[in-house]
């Protein structure tokens, strides 16, 4: 029988609401035949979430590190963390010091093998400000985690439309400046990408929004489609990405447009961010592609107005858990048949018995 697959869960910001859709999510009956799941988390505040907020779930099992974990049970790797002062509804310098420390753990287990893919309940990223983190949010870290080789592309997607971005985290008045053809192709050539080795699209069909309302009206309202975006796509198409666009935002999304695409490319943030969240509700997940590693998060955020108050959706975190598996299940599948056994074979095939001569492959008998 082959081995679950092992989704590591952080905790995030404690006085959020990712104890409550965590076990919310994992209280399902027969979760743990689906996956295996293990949870970067105080025991002592999972009790007391599991308490106060009524909530039924069987299985779990504490343990101090992810390599103990087990098959069938809701393994709980008790961080036993060194100030668990719970103050709903509020970021404080102990919650964001949890957060970053089941972050820490999970990146270690990944890293060990210990666990598959990585699943994290939203943080506050004020609150996680230190000494020794000084990220805008998860994504920056991971990238840095994971080394010079790879280069992070945050990802929003549902089941509709998955949204890339060229900027992410900048002030409003910074985007045009930082917009260059090199972000786009770059942005373009990515999602291309993880298109093909994490979603399975053959040949994927990308749409390219412009940066101006009505896509600058021939320079009219900005020169950034000339001069930046139409050339950014001409030298995309010649990488044999198949980006089209650029296309104005608002009748893109209004019209439905998305759906004849396999993947998009916002120019920032809230383009691209906020037209997606609206059209997927519960459904949409946070994946950081381009990582050595499976990464997901619920796109809400700590919903401090509602945190420990017991009615807090799990959908979102339901579905980044179940989008995650099936996203490694994919990159597994494409790594397997992106590999060549036949150059390989010849490769290692002794010389001799060939005689030292080429072997016209499209000519043999097979």
């Amino acid at each position: 029988m082959a081995k679950n697959i092992r989704v590591g869960i952080t905790h995030g910001d404690f006085n959020g609401i990712g104890y409550e859709v965590i076990l919310k999510a994992l209280a399902e009956e027969g979760i743990t035949d689906l996956f295996t799941p293990v949870v970067f988390a105080d025991w002592r505040l999972i009790d007391h979430a599991r308490k106060s907020l009524n909530i039924e779930i069987q299985g779990l099992q504490r343990v101090s590190n992810a390599s103990e974990a087990r098959d069938g049970a809701i393994n709980i790797v008790d961080l036993r963390l060194a100030d668990t002062t719970l103050e709903p509804g509020k970021p404080t310098k102990a919650s964001g010091q949890g957060a970053i420390i089941a972050l820490e753990k999970a990146v270690e287990a990944v890293e060990a093998g210990d666990i598959d893919v990585i699943v994290t309940a939203p943080i506050n990223k004020a609150a996680v400000q230190s000494d020794s983190f000084h990220f805008p949010g998860h994504t920056e870290y991971l990238e840095a985690k994971a080394g010079n080789d790879f280069h992070a592309q945050m990802i929003l997607f549902d089941d509709r439309m998955r949204v890339a971005l060229v900027t992410t985290h900048l002030p409003v008045s910074k985007i045009s400046e930082a917009i260059t053809k090199e972000k786009v192709v770059d942005a373009i050539t990515r999602l291309n990408a993880t298109l093909r080795q994490d979603f399975g699209c053959d040949g994927p069909k990308i749409a390219v929004l412009s940066l101006n309302p009505h896509c600058g009206d021939d320079g009219l309202l900005g020169s950034e489609e000339q001069d930046v975006i139409i050339p950014a796509i001409e030298e995309a198409n010649q990488r044999k990405c198949l980006a089209f666009g650029p296309y104005a935002a608002d009748g893109f999304f209004g019209s439905g447009a998305y759906a004849d695409f396999d993947g998009i490319v916002a120019m920032y943030h809230d383009q691209g961010l906020a037209p997606f969240k609206a059209l997927s509700g519960d459904d949409g997940v946070n994946f950081t592609a381009g990582l050595p590693f499976v990464r997901t998060s619920p796109d809400h955020g700590t919903a401090y107005d509602i945190a420990w108050q017991g009615v807090a959706d799990p959908a979102s975190m339901r579905t980044a858990i179940y989008k995650a598996i099936d996203i490694v299940r994919t990159r597994r599948n494409h790594q397997h048949a992106s590999r060549n056994p036949l150059r390989k074979a010849r490769a290692d095939k002794p010389a001799d018995n060939r005689n030292d001569k080429t072997i016209d492959l499209s000519k043999e008998e097979l």
